[in-house]
């Protein structure tokens, strides 16, 4: 009979518990088996990634209650986890001192000494979280036209934004940089205005913003910036933006215009992705009941979207978290398993008279549910949060949301607090050599056992390390037992936490070689349609049948 070897924790209320389990700490070179190191996140925010130090694995099973982890399995690649330094967050970042603004920086994006993240969706112009007014990269008086961008320019982003852009690039080179328009520039649009509307439905105005977009990728490079993917309109179904910039795109338009950009892209020999939908898992009531009359809701735009002629340039969906449930990111890689599937934007959020201390529970809780856990297990590869870092009111802001938080809170005075990084910490389970950039982290196969009760997830960095992350929803102390690994212990674990866990085991590196070859064939366009496309066309996938999408909730 094979030995299994096990670790036992336990568990109190709604917990996010991070494990590494690694062979090389001293508990393991003690005992000879492997070991893991926990870090816990608790609801009253007593604990936040606290480590707790290592636990000890031994041969055996256990009564309590079971969760199997597969490390054979592979799901999808992890490209990071971030937020957006939106033109609010780079202005409260501002004003902070040199030396306080550096710490904070590096407290965010370092991967020695800070929480490493790695991801970044910019917003292409103005968003509702902004300091002064609303602009885009090519405003010009009303009445006049720009088609071949004469008059683009970044330079409203050159005095904040930008420098901490490459700030973030310092400190962690591995970082990913998306672009996201909330609203094309008005002499485009058939309201004249950055609220609402519609682009002209025109092909010159099609030709004119995939320039605009290309300009954009070329002017962010230039200075310092890399951007490894766009998407074509924030919210696109969101109508009437609520005094904000926003812009209605049916899915005949957005594919109008990825079928401009996508040789705009490739005559400029950019290798920039492009991402579709950016929007809810599902179509808002709000939204739906928007529709102008006469006209489709298009609640599975998405799969729409990539079903039509313009699939074959899009390497994947993007998704927000404010309507619907993170399945349906899993149907929706059933349907299209070739392409890739981003978690692109969500907000923290409170009530107006909310104390800080429920905020941060709350929080917790639904955050380590449905993003940490619900996103990744449901096929995404990145966990993007919203504003990086606002004020204590939550600003500034224009219209839009005014109950949304940072992930940091800036103010009053030069003071800096940490609000939500137990979402949004980059779960490497080591941390890489200087200048050399480790393979991304890959979801493995999912734990099982009793999700009513808690949830987890299982991230690996390279061969041998590996993350298993749970949340405990039971008000009770419990005990919980990880299966399937080479090495385990019992140990209780307080209810309410939320903890990780990290390894080292030997991994066999033949199948890792292939799966990274997969894994590079995907990233390159080959097997996505992103990036340049062969003058030969996109590839066998252009003319495959995709099936609808299956829009169940996942199990086990």
């Amino acid at each position: 009979m094979r030995l299994r070897r096990h670790v036992v924790v336990p568990i109190l209320v709604v917990v996010s518990i991070l494990v590494s389990l690694t062979a090389g700490l001293p508990a393991a070179a003690a005992t000879g088996l492997p070991s893991a190191r926990v870090w816990v996140t608790t609801p009253d925010g007593a604990m936040k990634l606290s480590d707790r130090g290592a636990v000890d694995f031994r041969p055996g099973g256990s009564d309590a209650l079971t969760i199997s982890v597969g490390p054979t399995r592979r799901y999808q690649a992890i490209d990071g986890f971030g937020a957006s330094i939106t033109d609010s967050s780079a202005y409260v970042l501002s004003r902070l001192d040199g030396k306080t603004r550096a710490a904070a920086m590096r407290r965010l994006f370092s991967r020695t000494d800070g929480d490493g993240l790695s991801f970044l969706r910019q917003p292409m112009g103005a968003s509702d979280f902004v300091a002064g007014g609303f602009y885009t990269y090519d405003d010009i008086t009303a009445g006049r036209t720009d088609y071949e961008m004469t008059r683009f320019s970044i330079a409203h982003d050159r005095a904040r934004i930008l420098p901490l852009l490459r700030q973030a690039l310092t400190l962690n080179p591995q970082l990913e940089v998306i672009g996201s328009p909330w609203s094309a520039p008005a002499w485009m649009k058939t309201n004249q205005s950055l609220i609402g509307g519609r682009l002209i439905d025109e092909p010159r105005i099609y030709a004119a913003y995939a320039r605009y977009f290309v300009e954009f990728v070329r002017a962010y490079e230039r200075a310092g910036v890399p951007i490894y993917a766009v998407t074509m309109q924030n919210e696109p179904q969101n109508r009437h933006p609520n005094g904000y910039p926003g812009m209605d795109m049916p899915v005949a338009q957005e594919a109008k215009l990825i079928e401009a950009l996508g040789p705009a892209l490739h005559a400029a020999g950019l290798r920039t992705k492009i991402l579709g939908y950016d929007h809810n898992w599902s179509e808002h009531p709000n939204d739906i009941a928007s529709t102008p009359p006469g006209e489709d809701p298009e609640t599975e735009y998405p799969s729409d979207l990539l079903s039509s002629s313009a699939g074959r340039w899009i390497a994947g969906t993007a998704f927000h978290c404010y309507s619907g449930d993170p399945s349906r990111q899993t149907g929706l890689h059933d349907a299209f398993p070739d392409k890739g599937i981003w978690f692109t934007e969500c907000s923290g959020s409170h009530g107006p008279n909310d104390p800080p201390a429920q905020i941060f529970s709350d929080t917790l809780k639904w955050h380590a549910r449905n993003l940490v856990l619900g996103v990744t297990r449901n096929w995404a590869r990145t966990v993007v949060n919203w504003n990086l870092a606002l004020d204590p009111a939550g600003g500034p802001h224009l219209g839009g949301c005014d109950s949304c938080s940072g992930v940091v809170t800036v103010g009053p005075g030069q003071t800096v607090t940490p609000d939500r990084q137990h979402v949004v910490r980059d779960d490497r389970v080591e941390r890489p050599d200087h200048g050399r950039r480790l393979p991304q982290p890959r979801r493995l196969d999912r734990a099982g056992g009793a999700q009513r009760e808690r949830r987890s997830a299982q991230l690996r960095r390279r061969p041998g390390r590996r993350v298993v992350r749970l949340h405990a929803a039971r008000r009770r102390a419990r005990h919980v037992h990880l299966a399937g690994l080479p090495g385990a212990q019992r140990r209780p674990r307080p209810a309410g936490r939320a903890r990780d866990y990290r390894d080292r085991f030997p991994s066999g590196r033949r199948g890792e070689r292939r799966r990274r070859r997969r894994h590079d064939a995907l990233d390159d366009g080959r097997r996505t349609g992103a990036g340049p496309v062969p003058p030969g066309g996109p590839g066998p996938l252009a003319a495959r049948a995709p099936r609808r999408p299956r829009h169940g909730r996942r199990r086990g």
